[in-house]
Order: C-alpha cells, then sequence, then structure tokens
C-alpha cells in the first residue's frame, strides 16, 4: 500500500492543509486524483508521498487520465501556501481549471487579433544593451523603459531565445484589453501561441490547459492575464511581466497573490528569466531592487528615433478664464478637438469615473441617492434610466420627484464617461463616437473593438483607465484629460503613485511617431507632485519626492503591511470583533504598529458591516504568525495589500 498527500481542491476546515490517503498502486507526485471526502467525491493533487499514519486512511478511488502537473507547479503552490498563509486546497483550486473530468468538443473561439503588417524589428543600441544584459544571466530583472521604448520587440526577441533553447515563455498582461494587441505583434514571429484570459470559457480554459500538459517538450509561449503563471508548462524559459505596476496583477480573492511574487518563485523553479516591464515601476519594486543590488535595466528613449515630443498644455480649472460655458470641457480642450478632428487625427478623452453622473441630490432638502445596502451615493446611468450602486450592483430607477420631501428640484453633480459621450456627440455629430469602461457589453468592450481603434475607425475615444495601460494607438493626436487629480482624493497611502502612473501612462499613449501631438491636462491641482512630474513624465522626480514621504508615513518600502477586515450582519459585532482582535495582537507582539480599528472604506457592503485593522511590522514574518491565528471565517486576510480600501 501506499501513502500520499493529496491537497482537495477545496478548503476542507479553515486551518485545512493537505489530507492523507492510501493507494494500492503508485502515484506520481502532482497526480490528479479523485478522493472521498466525508460522503462526497473531489478532486485533488497529490503534493508528495509519505509513511504510514497511525489513523486510519482512506482509498484513493482514481487518477484522471491527465498527465501529472510538473513539480515547478506542486513546488508553487507549496511556496503560495505559506507565503500567503492560506490552504493550499485553495491554492491548488487557482492552479486548475476547472472541469478537469468532462469531455470536450475540439473548437476553440479565440480573442479577435489585430492584423498588422509584418515588422522586421530594427532593434536600437539600447534595446540590444537590455536584450544583452538578460541574455547573459538567469534571474528577475526591472525593466524600465519610457512610454513607446520599444519594450515589446525585447520580449518578442528574448522569446525567440528562449523557444531556440526549447524553452517555453509566458507573457503575463494585467488586463485582457491588452492582449489583442500584443498577441498581434507575437503572431509576427511564433506559429502558435495559446492565450490564457478571464473571457475564456470553461471548456476553452480546459483544452487549452489539456494542450500544454499533454505536449511536455513543446516550447510554447503564453500569453494572457496572471492566471497564466498557472500553465502547466515543464520548462519555461521566460517569464515578462508587462506593465508591472498595475494593481490588477494583485489578486483580490484568496489566495491573495501578487503576481510579480509568483512569477519571480516560478522563475527560481525554472531557473529562467524573468523581467518586470514598466515606464512607471512601483516604488516599493524599484526601492527593493536597488536595495538588493538587483539588476535595473533602462530604456530612457523611444524606439523610434523620429518620434516627437507632444505639446502640454495644463488647465488650471480653478481659474474662471479657462473654463468655458461647458461644465466638463475648458474651452481650449473644446478648440483642441476641433482641431485634430479638422486635422483628420484620433482624439482620446480619459475620465477615470463612469456612469453619466456620481450626485444625485434634492436642492430643496439635500437627500442624496445612496445604495440601500452599502451607504454609499448611487451613481446615475441615464442610457438605461437607473441609479446604480458600483459596489454591490443594486439598482433602481431614477426618481420623478424627492422621495424625502416630493420636491421636483432634484438635481445630477458630477461628469462619468457617459456624460461625456453624450455631449461629445452633440458637439461633434459628424465624429465616430466610442466609449470604452466597465459599462460596456462584451462586444462593445476595447478587446474586441481594438481593431478598429487601432484602425483610425474610431474619432474619438473616451474611457476611464482602461484605455491608459499600454495601447498602440497610431492615429491618437489628441489626448484630452478631463480632471487628472480626481484620484489624489481618495484616503489610500497609494492614492499620488496611481495619480502619477496613470497620468504618466495616458500621456504615454502618444508621441511614438513623427507626426506632432498635443496632451490638455484639466486640473484643480497643476502643483501636486504627481499632476507635476507625471506631465513630464519624470519618474525620478517623483520616485525622490514619494520615497520620503513613504518612509515619514512608515509605508512600504519601510515595512510590511497586513490588512485585516471582518464582516458581520450587525455594526456592534462587527465593532466589538475588531477591538477584540486589536487588543489581542496587541498584548502578544510588542514590535507591531496597529492603524484601526476603523471603519472600512466600504463600511457597509451587501447588507453587512466591515471593519478593519491596519498591522505594520518592519518582519513579514511576524505578520504571518498573526494571520494564521485570524479566525478565517469572520475575517478576511490579506498580506502585502496592493490599497488599503
Amino acid at each position: 500500500m501506499h501513502y500520499y498527500e493529496v491537497a482537495v481542491l477545496r478548503a476542507i476546515y479553515a486551518t485545512s492543509d493537505t489530507l492523507t490517503y492510501q493507494s494500492k498502486s503508485p502515484l506520481e507526485i502532482g497526480a490528479i486524483v479523485s478522493v472521498p471526502v466525508g460522503k462526497k467525491v473531489a478532486y485533488g493533487i497529490v503534493m508528495s508521498s509519505t509513511s504510514k499514519p497511525t489513523y486510519t486512511t482512506r482509498d484513493i478511488i482514481s487518477a484522471l487520465d491527465i498527465p501529472a502537473i510538473p513539480t515547478q507547479l506542486t513546488d508553487l503552490a507549496k511556496w503560495m501556501s505559506q507565503y500567503y498563509q492560506t490552504p493550499i486546497g485553495l491554492v491548488a483550486n487557482t492552479i486548475l481549471p476547472s472541469g478537469l473530468n468532462k469531455k470536450r468538443r475540439q473548437s476553440q473561439k479565440a480573442l479577435p487579433s489585430v492584423n498588422r503588417k509584418r515588422t522586421n524589428y530594427v532593434l536600437n543600441s539600447d534595446q540590444l544593451s537590455v536584450i544583452g544584459s538578460i541574455s547573459n544571466e538567469d534571474g528577475s530583472f526591472l525593466l524600465q523603459g519610457v512610454t513607446g521604448s520599444g519594450k515589446t520587440a525585447i520580449y518578442i526577441e528574448l522569446a525567440k531565445q528562449a523557444s531556440a533553447q526549447n524553452r517555453s515563455s509566458i507573457i503575463i498582461l494585467p488586463e485582457i484589453v491588452l492582449t489583442p494587441q500584443i498577441i498581434g505583434e507575437f503572431s509576427q514571429h511564433f506559429d502558435e501561441i495559446i492565450s490564457i484570459h478571464s473571457n475564456m470559457s470553461e471548456s476553452d480554459r480546459h483544452k487549452s490547459w489539456t494542450k500544454i500538459i499533454s505536449n511536455p517538450d513543446k516550447p510554447f509561449v503564453i500569453i494572457g492575464a496572471r492566471s497564466a503563471l498557472f500553465a502547466p508548462l515543464s520548462n519555461v524559459g521566460l517569464i515578462v511581466v508587462d506593465e508591472a505596476h498595475e494593481p490588477s496583477l494583485k489578486q483580490d480573492q484568496s489566495p491573495k497573490y501578487s503576481a510579480l511574487r509568483v512569477a519571480s518563485m516560478l522563475g527560481k523553479l525554472n531557473k529562467a528569466k524573468v523581467v518586470f516591464g514598466s515606464a512607471t515601476p512601483l516604488i516599493s519594486e524599484k526601492f527593493a531592487m536597488l536595495k538588493l543590488n538587483k539588476p535595473i535595466l533602462y530604456l530612457n528613449s523611444k524606439a523610434i528615433s523620429k518620434a516627437k515630443k507632444p505639446k502640454i498644455e495644463i488647465i488650471d480649472m480653478r481659474n474662471n478664464t479657462a473654463r468655458s460655458t461647458h461644465s466638463v470641457f475648458s474651452k481650449n480642450l473644446l478648440d483642441e478637438i476641433k482641431l485634430a478632428l479638422d486635422n483628420q487625427s484620433q482624439v482620446l478623452i480619459y475620465h477615470n469615473r463612469r456612469g453619466t453622473h456620481n450626485l444625485s441630490l434634492c436642492k430643496s432638502c439635500g437627500w442624496q441617492a445612496g445604495c440601500k445596502n452599502c451607504f454609499v451615493p448611487m451613481t446615475l446611468h441615464s442610457d438605461q434610466n437607473i441609479l446604480l450602486c458600483h459596489i454591490c450592483s443594486y439598482k433602481t430607477k431614477i426618481p420623478t420627484s424627492c422621495p424625502s420631501c416630493g420636491s421636483t428640484d432634484v438635481i445630477y453633480k458630477g461628469a462619468g464617461t457617459k456624460l461625456i459621450e453624450q455631449e461629445l456627440k452633440k458637439l461633434f455629430p459628424k465624429a465616430s463616437v466610442a466609449r470604452f469602461d466597465s459599462d460596456n457589453t462584451t462586444k462593445e468592450s476595447i478587446t474586441y473593438k481594438y481593431s478598429d481603434v487601432y484602425n483610425g475607425n474610431v474619432d474619438i475615444i473616451i474611457g476611464t483607465q482602461i484605455i491608459a495601460k499600454g495601447l498602440d494607438l497610431p492615429h491618437l493626436g489628441l489626448v484630452g484629460i478631463i480632471q487628472a487629480d480626481s484620484g489624489l482624493s481618495i484616503p489610500d497611502y497609494t492614492s499620488s503613485e496611481r495619480t502619477f502612473q496613470l497620468l504618466t501612462q495616458v500621456i504615454g499613449r502618444v508621441g511614438r511617431t513623427a507626426k506632432q501631438s498635443k496632451i490638455v491636462i484639466q486640473t484643480y491641482q497643476p502643483d501636486h507632485p504627481s499632476i507635476k512630474f507625471g506631465s513630464q513624465q519624470d519618474y525620478d522626480s517623483f520616485y525622490n519626492y514619494e520615497i520620503k514621504v513613504r518612509q515619514k508615513s512608515m509605508f512600504p518600502p519601510f515595512c510590511y503591511l497586513l490588512l485585516l477586515k471582518n464582516s458581520f450582519k450587525k455594526e456592534s459585532n462587527s465593532i466589538t470583533s475588531a477591538k477584540k482582535l486589536a487588543i489581542e495582537i496587541s498584548q502578544k507582539y510588542k514590535n507591531v504598529t496597529i492603524v484601526g480599528p476603523t471603519p472600512s472604506f466600504y463600511e457597509r457592503r451587501g447588507g453587512g458591516y466591515s471593519w478593519q485593522l491596519i498591522v505594520k511590522s518592519k518582519k513579514r514574518q511576524t505578520l504571518l504568525d498573526i494571520a494564521r491565528q485570524v479566525p478565517s471565517s469572520k475575517w478576511q486576510i490579506d498580506i502585502d495589500p496592493s490599497n488599503l480600501l
């Protein structure tokens, strides 16, 4: 009889790790098996063999007719479980696709890609220098390259080198919106690319996974979101995390892992090269790389030597003379939009707030439309004639009169992307206008419309941060930013950094060709370092400013963070639980700083109440020890949170 530790693909208990089973026949480590759990049957991964235990064990029912997953992935699962204090069953569930036992048809629906003219990249000296530095050694590299510096060409060349050595490459993107563009670039150089992303059906994801695991000796190029890191590859030679500053690279559901940390560990397990590419690296990442003397590679010039810098105009919206009679657009921005359209140039209008209006209130009594579940202002969506909560999705019809006093004097404040779309269609009726945000249907999204946008068939592009990230828009001549400082009001230690990143990224959509382009930035805080340095794309000055702020306020990279949030039906229970846990932590751990307890940023959510604690420590292990003792049934545990909201 053989005995094995199995990671069952669901959390059996809050503290469950592996369960021990017996098998008459030997099994490979990484084999996927069905096992009895109570009166039910579940799937799991064989993590290790073990000696006969002192207690009675149950039989493994069967091993699925699927090759065992690579040792690198089982080792990665064990590491993730320890590093993020997450039951290994939840990690295993993340690694494996759903529906492994189902039979599949042979068709696969792919994301639309962009038809590009075949390009023979002529790499410049800076790009060749970076490639040479990475080619000569394994390990992790930070590639800090200004927008338009040709980072993708470097990724392609490194993937070619990996393929020549019969090794696979994984290209991680923060958003599915970037996938068609990158697939279009890579498909000019590789015959077969496998895409892994959230829009795939269970069937398509399973078929891609099966194809990879059934061909262990074949070098693949995998392109996708953070889950592509768990493709069952046996010999990874290159891992690229592009736009490595993006918050979406941190998963917000358990296991709450960072794609950057997981990529680094997967690289070590495969002895592969790991490249983190960004024009605006995370402050904490840059600091850590400098402190550890890890290689930082720079691309300070545009890939196209004749590329012209955009002209930048900052409109101080505090100045009445800068405004037009329009509530959203300054006179200068409207003039520039007209000029760009007359010159047959594409226009991009960026505003990181969706909906039509974000505030509905009564002028007579002060009533405000708020969510009955979350107690936050509801957003008006005029195209659907509803008020919508962007937290829990509760919706209701727009009232014809005030529900409180009956007055018909209800007004709407704050502009969202839908209002901007409506207004621009009125102001420029002959222009083709398209809005891109998370309110789009699948067929309306930038993922599916990118070809039209890339080819210049859309005259005015409107969008939230979805359109700010890494898109190549060759016909773009004007970028208008409606309220560049809107993110600075968010009460989080990363707000300044996030504002700087988004501003730098959206400005980087132009200035990539020999054609002159223009940026118009509307702001109420033109002197704020995020606005000042972001408009100049001056990362070094912003880094030097922000690192001093972080040191003074004791936030990462000068400490580690543990974010603890509870959830109760009654507010009194939420408060009592938070206070009790804060006392327990402070009494047992003397070298930590506890911030709170305080109401969570979204105190009401889904009908419950949430309070939170922030624990700061110089030692990450201390936070892991604390996390291990927190009851996960009522608390959400987030180690190394990307924000504190």
